[in-house]
């Protein structure tokens, strides 16, 4: 049999789809995807936040036992300093202003990282300022401001 070719002036039939209809189920495909991409990245996270408060506890757990431990072996160390000096008094307060010593230089250090460090996320903003002329076509080379 010999299929004719298709009058367009001919009324369409229910199995002939038209191109209002395929673009209404691409949108509605379109955004059961996106919404799916949504819930699949709110589950991600969830997951990664779990593991993050576990870490958290892991690390909080090592912090209580190391603080404990330092303060054991300093305790040992002043100790030790005060029977060669012959002094405890002595002893111990050298250790502790030592310590101390080296708190305030890891201190410093840290500071300075955090004062170095830039917290604000200019790439980002870029993007976001460079959309509405990258949506009217209207970017050159300078990222879309004139």
């Amino acid at each position: 049999m010999i299929e004719q070719p298709h009058d367009p002036a001919a009324p369409r039939t229910a199995a002939e789809p038209n191109i209002v209809d395929l673009v209404g189920r691409l949108t509605q495909q379109g955004a059961h995807l996106a919404k799916d991409q949504v819930s699949l990245m709110q589950a991600e996270v969830r997951e990664a936040t779990q593991d993050i408060k576990a870490a958290i506890g892991a690390f909080a757990g090592a912090a209580v036992i190391g603080v404990a431990g330092l303060g054991v072996l300093l305790m040992g160390i002043a100790y030790f300093v005060a029977q060669a000096l012959g002094n405890l008094a002595l002893g111990t307060t050298i250790v502790g202003v030592a310590t101390l010593i080296l708190a305030a230089i890891l201190y410093a250090g840290a500071k300075n990282k955090v004062a170095a460090a830039n917290l604000k996320p200019e790439r980002t903003i870029d993007t976001i300022e460079d959309i509405p002329a990258a949506a009217t076509g209207t970017m050159h080379t300078s990222g879309g401001r004139p």
